[in-house]
């Protein structure tokens, strides 16, 4: 027809029904564990908090041998047979190429301990005599009041945010715009936060700060590329609203922001990967929700928001294709 649409290599408009139920079926395992987290966890939080928010102690002890299960339910009862209740041990994998450096760390969370020392060195010396010469790397603790507040501290950090992009986007675009890409940032929070809730029933994985560092990371990613694609719609809306349905400019204009947005997404990527395979074992949950956000942002912007605005059009014009040139504010 002209030289926008002369070249696809995404029919985004014609297999929107697909876009969409491709969305269902990452959204609904994670979905799925949320509802089973809320009905089962204490407290009927959908996530496993860690101590950020719960309040407690973390011990972590490097130590140079290959753990197994049996390993960790003996430690467990070695554990409670001194006064411990119920405490939660999970095993980090250090990063090391050297036979002689730690094999792997056991980290150790309980009830707030503070600086009991007595308790400190109970837990050394019980784990001494299970493994050889665990090193004690680290003493974390956060008392259930500060975990309280941070906790509630998080909820307005991401309440404010989410409100702030709200009203950037209500007033940058027209509503239907803004509801699209509202619904996107849900769409991606919720994968990223339903994956959490999958690994947190299926490996025990819990959340902390980092955590809503991350989602709100990802929330500042996923709005950015989706400004980019709207922002490339009005651009050709201006020109070709005469000549074409909007149908076409939305495919055109993804088709055009495609190749941007996968670049930026999959340089990113790699940077995190390495930073998940080769940094700190503390830092590994926080890059992991990175790379799920920016992953399923990057989908989300071209194959969910854009489908989104295109349905709203429709509906709005009776599904007619001669007037599906309403041009942006």
């Amino acid at each position: 027809m002209n030289e926008i649409t002369s070249r696809h290599l995404i029919d985004i408009v014609k297999y929107r029904v697909v876009w969409l139920c491709i969305s269902a079926l990452l959204l609904l395992p994670g979905v799925c564990a949320l509802v089973y987290s809320a009905i089962h966890n204490e407290n009927h939080i959908p996530l496993k908090v860690g101590i950020d928010y719960t309040g407690g102690t973390i011990l972590q002890y490097g130590v140079n041998k290959n753990i197994s299960n049996e390993d960790i339910a003996k430690t467990r009862e070695d554990l409670q047979t001194i006064g411990i209740e119920n405490p939660y041990i999970q095993i980090l994998h250090a990063n090391s190429g050297n036979s002689n450096d730690l094999k792997n760390i056991i980290s150790i969370r309980t009830k707030f301990i503070g600086q009991d020392e007595d308790t400190v060195n109970k837990i050394t010396e019980k784990l001494s005599a299970e493994y050889e010469n665990p090193e004690l790397i680290s003493v974390s603790s956060v008392g259930p009041t500060l975990g309280k507040e941070l906790f509630k501290n998080s909820l307005i950090a991401l309440s404010l945010a989410f409100l702030g992009i709200i009203a950037y986007l209500s007033i940058r675009f027209k509503f239907d715009y803004a509801l699209a890409a509202i619904l996107g940032i849900a769409h991606d929070v919720l994968f990223v936060v339903g994956a959490f809730s999958l690994l947190g029933i299926l490996y025990n994985v819990q959340i902390d700060g980092l955590f809503i560092t991350a989602i709100l990371t990802v929330v500042g990613f996923s709005v950015h590329d989706t400004i980019v694609v709207f922002d490339r719609i009005r651009e050709n809306l201006r020109y070709y609203s005469k000549k074409m349905s909007f149908g076409e400019i939305v495919n055109a204009s993804v088709n055009q922001t495609l190749a941007r947005s996968i670049n930026t997404s999959l340089t990113t990527l790699i940077t995190l990967g390495a930073l998940y395979f080769f940094g700190g074992v503390t830092t590994k949950d926080f890059v992991l929700a990175m790379i799920l956000g920016i992953a399923i942002g990057t989908y989300s912007s071209i194959f969910f928001c854009s489908v989104l605005v295109d349905i709203w059009e429709d509906k709005k014009n009776d599904k007619s294709p001669a007037s599906k040139t309403a041009a942006m504010v």
